[in-house]
């Protein structure tokens, strides 16, 4: 899954968090649109529409601002189209994850002689963290946000996605893991995830306390698993998309040798389907025993 995919299914799962944030303002009343807009598709854009009270809401995430047409004409003609279809007054942000290089300029508007259009920018490097680490459906972007102690924001992140429902956790956990990877080391994020679980789940707690009483080979099996459960569902996420409940659900029942045979067939995993036939092949297996 591309970045601007994942933020693409975050906007579409929490449409009115999304368009709160992007706006300014609270809305209640949104929709998502799954729409063809008329014509050839301009290109395979990680593109949002909401429709709200009286406005269309286009949404648009880039890691990149060069592409094929150039941003500003493909913002016109998304505009045009959407118009066409909906005779709406239309908003338009596109939302850069990452900074560019010092000497890019940033446009915002598409401009040909009589013909002015204007959209929005929002530079998420220069966003208040805040808003993004007290909500849930906005947390996986809290590390790309403004700060001038980049670890310290990354450790603020892991004690909010730790402290998450059970059933919220392992989903945003993956997510927040994923876009925090444009940002930060690879090494940095798995070891801060991994403490921070040990510290705040109640699970690792009494294995850590079974650890002192019965042996630490016990307490380490667990940790492992925990630990190998968490790199299943990144990867998994990565190949095949959104999880859903009873997948993940499923997942936490699989032994440590069953983790480790998950972690080499999913590397040949193109779809979700695959993952199933897989959970068909175990459930086989064990009936035979």
């Amino acid at each position: 899954m591309s970045f601007d995919n994942l933020c693409k299914l975050l906007s579409e799962k929490h449409p009115a968090t999304f368009a709160s944030w992007v706006l300014g303002t609270p809305q209640t009343s949104v929709k998502v649109l799954k729409t063809e807009l008329s014509i050839e598709p301009i290109r395979a854009d990680y593109v949002t529409f909401l429709q709200l009270q009286g406005r269309i809401l286009h949404l648009e995430f880039q890691t990149k601002l060069e592409s094929t047409p150039p941003l500003p004409l493909r913002m016109l003609d998304y505009w045009v189209r959407l118009y066409r279809l909906y005779r709406l007054p239309i908003t338009q942000v596109v939302v850069l994850l990452l900074p560019p290089s010092p000497e890019t300029v940033i446009e915002t508007i598409f401009s040909v002689e009589t013909i002015r259009h204007e959209y929005r920018v929002i530079r998420l490097w220069e966003e208040n963290p805040e808003p993004f680490l007290n909500d849930p459906a906005l947390l996986p972007l809290a590390p790309l946000a403004a700060t001038t102690q980049p670890q310290t924001l990354l450790q603020q992140v892991v004690g909010k996605v730790n402290q998450l429902e059970p059933r919220q956790r392992p989903e945003i956990s993956v997510y927040t893991q994923i876009l925090a990877g444009l940002k930060y080391n690879q090494d940095l994020i798995r070891q801060l995830f991994r403490e921070g679980m040990m510290r705040e789940s109640v699970i690792y707690q009494e294995i850590l306390a079974e650890g002192e009483q019965r042996g630490e080979q016990r307490g380490r099996e667990e940790g492992r698993k925990a630990e190998g459960q968490l790199l299943i569902l990144r990867q998994l996420t990565r190949r095949v998309g959104e999880l859903p409940q009873e997948v993940l659900a499923r997942i936490e029942t699989l032994s440590l040798e069953q983790l480790e045979n998950l972690g080499e067939a999913l590397l040949d995993f193109q779809a979700i389907a695959d993952l199933e036939t897989w959970f068909s092949t175990l459930d086989i297996g064990v009936k035979m025993t």
